[in-house]
């Protein structure tokens, strides 16, 4: 039997991608353990949660992030360039696992000295990329910047237009990192993210694998879009829009794009019996007040059921990111039956075929969102996932990804 561990900063981040195939790995007899800095759940004996010294560590390289990039142009989104982080590779848990997945673990939990040490180790490290940061010099989504592929340097997201600035030694470090490990691996859960990830200097010449993110169709599946309604209180009588991100401002999920279409949809006579709900972020005024429709916030959702609900009671599910890998939100919506309008960008088109599951409106067109919305609405589109996203098949592929990577190990010792 494997014997795995996952590294993680929460358990519950990422779309709970690390959580979910943690559950799917023990469920398929693996033995699984996640090491998290934190985590909400308390009553899975496989989860080790960091003590307070770590979290006192991440608490201050959060710091020291925000005083590194406090000129950075926020339109870009994250940057990230780890100076601390917790040393895993005395746990227990880390020494006795024979292949170290590693999830999103930055934000202070650990950095490329502690990624070095896990790799010291000799076992397979697989970093699981849920965005950009891996193959860049620091960026977490380089949007339409190409550096990448040759080298970091004079960073777009840096005002200042120097050529050795952090993007550069960022980039400098992972590429000395990566090319001193033979037994590093990297895995896109997107089609999107393993083209660029074949063509970025640091990891074209490492071994990459295209696997999407599991999810429990068990669970996420279709029921009565009317009792659904009734158990939110929701107006059955009414097109329910649903839109879910942890920050709705957020430069990578293009809320503006969504708040333009939802006004061209308030002059059309035949969609102004709307209702938006908005899942993930908090109430705030200023964002109700520019809504044209009813809306209703409800907040930051702990746990699986309550968005279960929201896209079963949704007629429409609108994803408008600027950038996204595999959103796993799309996934969620299309396993409810429930489809989902989003840009052609990104990881959205896996999953979604046009006008079939979902529409894909053209990048940054937020009359072909609203067209979109109207064109599922109108023909009763029905969301459903595609053969590739199939639990069994996800789950075969990182059972045969194991094998392959324990073979490697047993030759190496």
């Amino acid at each position: 039997m494997f014997k795995i561990v996952q590294i993680q900063i929460f358990s519950e981040s990422t779309g709970r991608a690390a959580l979910r195939l943690h559950r799917a790995f023990l469920q398929s007899g693996i033995d699984s353990t996640m090491v998290t800095l934190g985590s909400a759940i308390n009553d899975d004996e496989k989860i080790k949660k960091k003590g307070r010294v770590s979290s006192g560590i991440a608490r201050l390289d959060r710091l020291i992030q925000n005083w590194l990039t406090k000129n950075h142009i926020k339109e870009y989104g994250m940057f990230s360039y780890p100076i601390l982080g917790s040393d895993l590779s005395d746990m227990s848990a880390i020494k006795e696992a024979d292949i170290i997945y590693i999830h999103w673990a930055l934000r202070g939990f650990l950095n490329l000295s502690a990624f070095r040490k896990l790799a010291k180790l000799g076992k397979p490290v697989i970093f699981i990329m849920h965005d950009m940061w891996n193959i860049t010099g620091g960026c977490h989504h380089s949007f339409t910047c190409q550096k990448y592929k040759s080298h970091c340097y004079d960073c777009p997201m840096i005002p200042g237009h120097k050529v050795k600035d952090l993007s550069f030694r960022g980039f400098e470090k992972k590429l000395n990192f990566y090319s001193k490990f033979n037994n590093i691996y990297f895995i896109s859960p997107s089609k999107w993210l393993y083209d660029c990830a074949k063509q970025s200097a640091l990891t074209k010449d490492k071994p990459l694998f295209h696997i999407p993110n599991i999810l429990e169709s068990n669970f996420f599946k279709p029921f009565d879009k009317k009792i659904a309604k009734q158990i939110l209180n929701l107006n059955g009588n009414e097109i329910v829009i649903a839109f879910g991100a942890t920050s709705i401002d957020s430069p990578y999920k293009g809320w503006d794009y969504l708040l333009r279409a939802l006004n061209i949809l308030a002059m059309d006579i035949d969609f102004t019996k709307i209702l938006v709900v908005v899942f993930g972020s908090g109430y705030k005024q200023e964002i109700a007040d520019q809504i044209p429709f009813q809306t209703v916030f409800s907040g930051y959702l702990r746990d699986e059921y309550s968005p279960m609900l929201i896209y079963n009671a949704a007629d429409v599910f609108v994803a408008p990111s600027l950038a996204d890998n595999l959103p796993t939100t799309v996934l969620e919506s299309l396993s409810c039956g429930t489809p989902v309008v989003g840009f052609n960008i990104g990881g959205i088109p896996d999953m979604i075929r046009h006008k079939e599951n979902g529409y894909l409106a053209k990048y940054k067109d937020a009359t072909d969102i609203a067209d979109g919305i109207k064109f599922c609405i109108k023909n009763k589109i029905k969301g459903y996932t595609l053969p590739e996203f199939e639990y069994t098949h996800i789950l075969d592929l990182h059972k045969k990804l194991l094998a392959q990577l324990n073979n490697y190990k047993k030759s190496n010792n």
